[in-house]
């Protein structure tokens, strides 16, 4: 079965999706975002700054469909291996593509508190739309008042698209890429 790492921006799902790759050798690890990047030829903060957040999700899951489902133009997605996908933090905010992860992954909700969430987010270079629209990096307190507010909004989605939940706080990378391996 496939395996999808979702959670809030900052929480790790790339570092940890590379951990268990590492770990899970017969598997073929993918980067969502950088996926649609690859794709779009564009950077997803162009794609957000110049089409919207709607258009952005349109393309996302289509990205998901080709990734679960095999890709039709011949790129590589590593059809007929099992992946490890690290999901874009907003993936399942939509029904597509929740639907997707539900039906073709084990999906493992990567939880972190603000607090965590915060300290990995507040010195990194990454522009992230939904953050910060104009790209500018904010100060801690603006930065924490925007992710409480996301996860809010999105802390209900994470956990009703998750098979199992793992609490990242205090883990390292490979710590939480060990225990994802424990539970499948």
């Amino acid at each position: 079965m496939n395996i999808a790492l979702t959670g809030f921006m900052g929480c790790g799902k790339t570092s940890v999706g590379k951990a268990l790759a590492e770990l899970l050798p017969e598997y073929v690890r993918i980067d969502l975002d950088e996926y649609i990047e690859s794709m779009a030829g564009r950077r997803i903060s162009d794609i957000f700054q110049e089409d919207g957040e709607s258009a952005f999700r349109d393309l996302e899951a289509h990205a998901l469909a080709k990734i679960f489902i095999g890709a039709k133009s011949g790129e590589d997605t590593g059809e007929g291996r099992r992946k490890i996908i690290s999901l874009g933090g907003g993936t399942i905010t939509t029904e597509p593509c929740r639907k997707l992860i539900h039906e073709h992954s084990v999906c493992f909700y990567l939880k972190a508190s603000s607090d965590t969430l915060v300290a990995n987010l507040l010195n990194d270079s990454t522009v992230r739309p939904l953050l910060s629209p104009d790209g500018s990096h904010l100060a801690e307190p603006q930065l924490r008042a925007r992710i409480e507010l996301l996860m809010s909004e999105r802390t209900h989605l994470y956990e009703s698209a998750a098979d199992h939940i793992i609490t990242t706080d205090g883990l390292t990378y490979e710590q939480a890429a060990a225990h994802i391996i424990s539970l499948l």
